[in-house]
């Protein structure tokens, strides 16, 4: 974790980059909650999500980012400022959960997408479990959040023609998981039941161009979830 001088040094320098670069449009203000234990959630669709996120949420968050990102010119020195959290997506690291779990515990914002990737399409691509483990093992609330604008063609397109390209965030309702088994035979389907869940909560945020694999079950699911 970052000194809190140096992560509100980075908050500071995402906002200006984000006024800078883009057109950023939140709905939703009104969901966020006071604070934590809270568990963000989002889709990735590009390099700046990060500083979308960082200027946006009025948190002082820890986030999980993939570790690909800190290779990515400016993108990765912030993160590496803010202190976020470095996950290899094809990894099981169990320090990352092991942090992941310390910074719900003692009542904090924890920001991380599902997918552990950007999208390869600019829609929703399948979850893995980590999101979902999480949130079953500490039964932390879950705040949804969704972008559009930010999938890296059509950010970096706009930026190369000199406009300042329209990125739009929407904050859904805070709810929760239904009490699920995650130790045991029934492990791997709480958890693949978990993440539908949570997908589905994002995809509703979504326009349908954008809901990709979870397009089906974007307005279905909410019934089994408990608000």
């Amino acid at each position: 974790m970052s000194a809190p001088r140096t992560r509100g040094t980075v908050r500071l320098l995402a906002r200006l980059a984000v006024r800078l670069l883009a057109r950023v449009s939140v709905t939703g203000r009104e969901n966020l909650p006071p604070g934590g234990p809270l568990l963000v959630v989002f889709n990735h669709l590009g390099h700046m999500d990060a500083a979308v996120l960082i200027a946006t949420l009025p948190y002082d968050a820890d986030a999980i980012a993939l570790s690909d990102l800190y290779r990515v010119p400016i993108t990765g020195q912030m993160l590496r400022l803010y202190g976020t959290i470095p996950v290899h997506r094809d990894a099981f690291d169990r320090a990352v959960l092991e942090r992941a779990h310390a910074v719900l515990n003692r009542g904090g914002v924890l920001i991380l997408a599902p997918e552990a990737r950007m999208s390869v399409t600019g829609a929703l691509e399948k979850a893995r479990g980590g999101a979902a483990y999480l949130a079953l093992k500490t039964k932390t609330p879950i705040l949804p959040v969704a972008l559009t604008g930010t999938w890296n063609p059509t950010f970096y397109g706009e930026l190369k023609k000199l406009r300042r390209p329209r990125v739009t965030l929407t904050i859904g309702r805070v709810f929760h998981l239904p009490d699920l088994p995650v130790e045991g035979a029934e492990r791997r389907q709480s958890i693949a039941q978990a993440s539908s869940l949570i997908m589905a909560r994002i995809a509703g945020l979504l326009p349908p161009s954008y809901r990709g694999v979870y397009a089906d079950i974007a307005e279905n699911e909410y019934s089994v979830i408990r608000s």
